[in-house]
């Protein structure tokens, strides 16, 4: 019995400092819309957004941003990569005035508007598109919303950024697309 005890005592003392399903008290996030001109959740993303293509960005839009939000970050990536989850755009600071991305996002660290840019898995900063090495993989473009303006150096990684979003996210939402190289 003083086994059984420790182990629902030791799932309590998780759940109370947050290390189990966030911190105590904290609220799911709200969704936000989002959509594409170049295609439809769960639809095949086109060729140009490809490494196959001009491997230019798809258009981005969204909405649903919350009161209280101070910027946007969006992180697309590739859960079915062969290696792990393929990193393929990572931007933070996206001003709240901003509700759409054209097709094409300049590859720069920082953006005429504040957006800065991060580095992908390709080590490179900017948008690199689905590159799948066979069979249709997915592609999740994810915007978060946050209470908070980052003000971070362009470059960060997935991970950073992440990092640096703990505890200051209000709202997400995503685009799922597929690829599959012919």
């Amino acid at each position: 019995m003083k086994g059984l005890q420790w182990i629902l005592c030791l799932g309590v003392c998780i759940s109370w400092i947050g290390l189990a399903c966030g911190p105590v008290g904290a609220q799911t996030p709200a969704n936000l819309t989002v959509t594409s001109t170049a295609f439809s959740d769960g639809g095949p993303i086109p060729r140009n957004h490809t490494c196959d293509g001009e491997d230019v960005s798809p258009p981005l839009a969204w909405s649903g941003v919350p009161a209280g939000a101070k910027s946007l970050a969006l992180i697309c990536d590739d859960p079915d990569a062969p290696m792990g989850t393929w990193v393929h755009w990572v931007l933070y600071d996206l001003p709240l005035d901003c509700t759409s991305l054209p097709e094409g996002v300049p590859r720069e660290e920082k953006l005429k508007n504040g957006t800065r840019q991060g580095r992908n898995d390709f080590r490179k900063i900017g948008y690199n598109g689905p590159c799948p090495p066979g069979g249709t993989h997915r592609y999740f473009f994810k915007i978060c919303a946050l209470d908070a303006v980052l003000n971070l150096v362009p470059g960060l990684t997935k991970p950073e950024l992440l990092k640096a979003m703990e505890g200051h996210l209000l709202a997400e939402g995503r685009l799922m697309g597929t690829y599959k190289r012919k």
